[in-house]
């Protein structure tokens, strides 16, 4: 049976599965930190997750942070949550980054609470700074002089090691000297040097100490023993009162531009059984159950695993669903909790442009998704399309604009039955090239010519009843690709939009650092890129392979877990994995 929630004395409407409350007498006090407002990282499970398993140890006690309100022209020195703890009183502060505009945060939690912004100006009495997440283990090199150290990789393959070597109360350097030495998945900058090319291209990157010269990505291969679940159920959070699940980790379907269906291999489902206890945990205090993952629908025994909670006012959501895995069964769940909306991501208007992506779903079986919704009571749809993909043409833009339509057509005619008409919502990203993907060479499109594309659908679309349309903004999209594609000069960039109170304007002009050499030039697949020093176990010539398919827009067959051992990730063999 699981136990009774946990008030927590700082927010008293946050309920924790289970009593994980600890005095930071006599333990390894960790406060784990989200650079952003409290409802953002409460919503991300990852960080939940590690917030659970650091408590697991008894000789450990971790407390949380977050980004402190913006509204305030002098925010508060930012504390802890559970007992107001100053986070420079911890022995270590673990940041959980997920997304790379998150990162001039950083900088703004370190002025906050006092600590020195480089690495190299701290001293012993200082906590260790560490970083975790997918954006530490895809490139952490622009954020590098800001931390002692990066765990990349999976926290349950590497966290349990790094408990059993830290030790409190040591010399800094030679604490991370012990680390980097003995915990596999463990990365110290301040041990690694590089150099350059008289063109600023990377021309070596070398370790300065006895430690490793390439760093592993350290994953679970079998997700049977661990439970990735919510630690905390909040109303102040993009899923309130919502008990979260992971079903899977990675995806098999290889759409070329995410970088989670590479970092991620191989793709691993959760066995039912150990969902299932996960949900009836969560539904000793909730009624609301999120699958979460990258592949949801794909998840062997879904239906039979949700269909365990029929008829027991259970409300069933999921993160995302494919247009061509909206199964009888999961329609049926998706009544039965009440969803509202659903989401769907073409991320591409053409058939061409799937194809160049590797998105493997027809027009037809879009067109047929947004019917079962409608028919199955769903009435409100929201589309991702990207924009700014590579080899994507005038034709491509206007694709996403008759797709659109064509949605709300058979939105409109399904809806009729119904006696009511929802709403669609397109939501249109920029598209920014990611490390470890096949787009990775690739160059991002001009601010300019992103804008252009924007403005054009939504031009075209305004008109449209019932129909939104929401976009990213291109500079901020350039922003992301700076720091998703950056070494370590990026980090003055940083440094200096900081000083200039994020006028990213004044600072990109000011600064001596080129940013378009980071964002907007092609790379050349003999180039030594910033995040080449990182094993994610998948071999480049793969990834050149997919790039090439790509420009030729020939997709290629989804993963096949432990029988193709084309992209070198399922034929490795390690012990630590």
């Amino acid at each position: 049976m699981a136990p009774k929630p946990v008030k927590s004395k700082q927010r008293p409407q946050d309920a924790e599965i289970g009593s994980i409350h600890k005095s930071w007498h006599g333990r390894d006090r960790f406060v784990l930190v989200y650079p952003n407002r409290y409802h953002v990282g409460m919503s991300n499970l990852g960080f939940q997750s590690v917030y659970r398993l650091l408590n697991a140890y008894d000789h450990v006690v971790c407390e949380r942070a977050f980004l402190p309100d913006p509204s305030r022209k002098q925010p508060p020195v930012i504390k802890t949550i559970e007992s107001g703890k100053r986070l420079t009183d911890a022995d270590v502060i673990a940041f959980s980054l997920s997304f790379e505009n998150d990162y001039p945060h950083i900088l703004s939690i370190l002025d906050n609470i006092g600590l020195p912004l480089q690495a190299d100006h701290r001293g012993d009495h200082h906590p260790l700074l560490i970083a975790g997440g997918v954006a530490s283990f895809l490139n952490p090199e622009p954020i590098a002089a800001f931390f002692d150290c990066f765990l990349i990789g999976e926290a349950e393959a590497i966290l349990p090691r790094f408990l059993e070597v830290f030790e409190s109360g040591r010399s800094r350097r030679a604490m991370l000297k012990k680390i980097a030495g003995n915990v596999p998945g463990t990365y110290v900058p301040a041990f690694y040097d590089v150099d350059y090319n008289r063109d600023g291209t990377i021309a070596a990157f070398h370790p300065l100490k006895a430690v490793p010269t390439t760093i592993k990505r350290m994953y679970l291969k079998d997700l049977s023993q661990t439970a990735t679940c919510s630690a905390i159920l909040t109303p102040d959070t993009a899923f309130e009162q919502t008990h979260l699940v992971e079903v899977a980790r990675g995806c098999p379907h290889g759409c070329r531009f995410c970088a989670a269906g590479f970092i991620y291999r191989p793709p691993r489902f959760r066995p039912t059984s150990a969902l299932t206890q996960d949900i009836d945990q969560g539904i000793s205090q909730t009624d609301r159950i999120g699958l979460v993952g990258a592949a949801v629908s794909d998840l062997p025994g879904l239906g039979d695993l949700c269909a365990q909670y029929e008829g027991k006012n259970i409300r069933i959501s999921f993160s995302s669903l494919r247009a061509d895995g909206l199964s009888p069964e999961l329609l049926s769940i998706l009544k039965h909790s009440n969803v509202k909306t659903a989401t769907i991501a073409p991320d591409a208007g053409s058939e061409r442009m799937r194809r160049v992506i590797n998105k493997d779903i027809t027009e037809d079986e879009i067109l047929a998704a947004a019917d079962a919704l409608v028919a199955n009571g769903i009435p409100n749809v929201k589309l991702y399309f990207m924009i700014g993909l590579p080899t994507e043409t005038g034709d491509d833009v206007a694709a996403i604009i008759r797709l659109s339509k064509q949605i709300k057509h058979h939105f409109l005619k399904s809806s009729r039955s119904q006696k009511r008409i929802g709403d669609i919502t397109i939501s249109l990203n920029c598209f920014v090239p990611k490390a470890f993907t096949p787009f990775q060479w690739v160059a991002m499109a001009e601010v300019g010519v992103l804008k252009k594309k924007i403005t054009k659908i939504k031009n075209e679309l305004k008109k449209v009843p019932n129909l939104r349309v929401h976009a990213d903004i291109p500079r901020w999209a350039y922003i992301q690709a700076l720091f998703s594609r950056g070494d370590r000069k990026v980090a003055d960039i940083l440094s200096l939009a900081h000083a200039h109170n994020g006028n990213w304007a004044r600072t990109l002009k000011a600064v001596s650092v080129n940013s378009d050499f980071y964002v907007q030039r092609e790379r050349d697949f003999d180039e030594l890129l910033p995040w080449d020093f990182i094993d994610q176990g998948i071999k480049k010539p793969y990834l050149q392979q997919e790039y090439h398919r790509a420009i030729n827009a020939r997709p290629s067959p989804a993963c096949r877990v432990d029988t193709c051992n084309i992209c070198g990730v399922c034929n490795q063999t390690s012990d630590d994995r």
